[in-house]
């Protein structure tokens, strides 16, 4: 397989990793109703999740009751934990104190949960962890520092550091295509397709000092790029709730966009007192809750 290192480490330890940065986050729930373009949230029954000085972030529904997210314990070592709606409780699926995870994903098999890893070393690479509790693997040793990624066909779409970063797809051994370059840290794959959508920061337009990047994606089969309009300005996290809607959140506020249109909707804003700027988002429609991260005041 083609070797990928790159000498950045420190920059992306801000990409992936906002607690080096002294950030703190939260997890917070919010119910929501309705589908697709009819989607709202229901800002009174917003609450924290998570609720302390550390780093809550990176939330990941694994099935209709469960969440996955990366959690600092108060050394600043970061592990999986494990949310389940059912009990209401927390589970360490991870406890490793000579390494941190990240960005924890289920993958296709549903086999395994994956996580980028900050291994002793420094070297930040791709892992899974059997759902069994068995020893966890490395996957595409020659490839690092990643950040954030997503699956297809049993494949991993990467963000991947460099100058400038880029996306890459790896299709097999010793073979890795780059799908673009200058994306933003979001790598998403768009529901019930083969396309793996991103911010394409090539792509600019300003407002009020604000700028704002096309929303890009690449059909992993065909190599076909589409946009599908302009990000929010000031944004860089988006989601999918099916394959034609977007969400965004800038500042407490969350927007809903269509594929087709130009224009993102506000479908709710939070209020607290203690928490501000949405970031990471995770929705699940089993539930019918979105989990936000919140930025501690």
């Amino acid at each position: 397989m083609q070797k990928i290192t790159f000498t950045l480490l420190l920059n992306l330890f801000f990409v992936i990793n906002p607690v080096r940065a002294q950030v703190a986050t939260d997890l917070w729930l919010v119910d929501i109703s309705g589908k697709g373009g009819k989607l709202k949230i229901m800002p009174y029954t917003a609450k924290p999740l998570t609720n302390r000085p550390e780093y809550d972030n990176q939330p990941c529904f694994i099935n209709d009751s469960e969440l996955l997210f990366s959690s600092a314990d108060d050394e600043g070592n970061h592990d999986i934990i494990l949310y389940s709606f059912r009990t209401n409780r927390f589970t360490n699926l991870t406890k490793t104190p000579d390494r941190s995870e990240y960005s924890p994903s289920l993958t296709e098999c549903g086999s395994y949960f994956s996580a980028i890893v900050v291994e002793p070393d420094g070297t930040q690479r791709l892992w899974l962890y059997p759902l069994t509790g068995e020893a966890p693997e490395l996957l595409y040793e020659d490839i690092f520092p990643v950040g954030y990624y997503d699956w297809f066909e049993g494949k991993a779409a990467f963000f991947l550091l460099g100058d400038p970063n880029s996306l890459i797809y790896v299709r097999g051994k010793g073979k890795v295509d780059t799908l673009d370059t200058d994306i933003g840290r979001t790598v998403r794959r768009r529901p019930s397709t083969a396309e793996i959508s991103y911010l394409n920061r090539k792509i600019t337009m300003e407002n009020q000092e604000e700028k704002a990047f096309e929303m890009a994606s690449v059909e992993l089969k065909s190599g076909e790029k589409k946009s599908y309009g302009m990000a929010l300005p000031a944004s860089q996290d988006f989601i999918w709730i099916d394959k034609n809607h977007l969400l965004m959140a800038k500042g407490n506020e969350v927007f809903l966009k269509h594929i087709r249109d130009s224009d993102w909707q506000s479908i709710g804003k939070i209020e607290s007192s203690s928490h501000q700027g949405i970031s990471r988002m995770a929705y699940s429609p089993e539930v019918d809750k979105l989990v936000l991260v919140m930025n501690r005041k």
